[in-house]
């Protein structure tokens, strides 16, 4: 069980109609369990509901607590961008969500964001000078706007936390939970309690390889950032625990 070092901490994650299912449910139980406040908004959401994705399957529904147009970042303390193309690519030309993440960066609240998530960074004129990773087939847009890609599990820089796709999930997670914990408490120094892996360069970012290994972009599989075969226990996508790696 996860210690609740978060209870109270309000995040608020950003997304629309097919989203990646799992990039939203996995890091959501997460900061659940770490004892958060996690409240879904979206744009004008059709009967106050939003469909993930799978995938390229349909998923599942999930209630809207909030619309984009009521909520105030001044009410969150960090926030949740998950991924999915269609998701992405509506999202990043909505006003309010530029909007909303510009002042939430401003704030120097932590944000954390996955796969196809980064769009929304890019749109609202986020990333020029900042470390990211993201899903493979939006490195250009990134490195176009000005940012620093890498081809990396997890990347941090400053207030941001960003991975690639969902066999990411258990390095995302560890991270984010992190991070959310340091701002919190108002660490922000990110050299602190770095692993002996972790690689740290002068910028002030630094990325991280779980034990579910480093896969490069030529290995992915997909457009949507859905990696096949997942395999391990709900606490290790959860929380980042050791499980074994696949097979080569």
């Amino acid at each position: 069980m996860a210690d609740n070092n978060l209870r109270g901490f309000k995040v608020a994650i950003l997304a629309t109609d097919y989203f990646e299912q799992v990039e939203l449910t996995e890091p959501k139980k997460a900061l659940d369990a770490a004892g958060a406040i996690t409240r879904i908004i979206a744009p004008q959401p059709k009967n106050g509901q939003i469909t993930g994705f799978n995938h390229d399957t349909k998923g599942d529904t999930f209630k809207v607590d909030l619309p984009l147009e009521q909520a105030n970042p001044d009410d969150f303390d960090a926030l949740l961008l998950p991924g999915g193309a269609l998701n992405a690519d509506n999202l990043r030309v909505v006003p309010e969500a530029q909007e909303f993440v510009r002042q939430i960066n401003q704030a120097q609240k932590p944000i954390a964001v996955i796969c196809h998530g980064p769009w929304l960074l890019v749109s609202a004129g986020l990333t020029k000078g900042r470390k990211l990773t993201s899903y493979h087939t939006i490195q250009d847009d990134i490195r176009n706007a000005g940012g620093q890609w890498e081809d990396s599990q997890v990347v941090r820089d400053r207030n941001w936390v960003s991975s690639r796709q969902p066999g990411d999930i258990p390095a995302f997670n560890r991270e984010m939970l992190t991070l959310f914990e340091q701002c919190r408490t108002g660490a922000t120094n990110q050299s602190a309690n770095l692993q002996s892996s972790d690689q740290l360069d002068p910028g002030g970012a630094y990325t991280s390889e779980s034990q579910l290994g480093n896969q490069s972009s030529s290995e992915m599989k997909n457009a949507t950032g859905h990696e096949e075969n997942m395999q391990g226990q709900d606490n290790a996508l959860i929380f980042g625990k050791q499980q074994t790696p696949p097979n080569q």
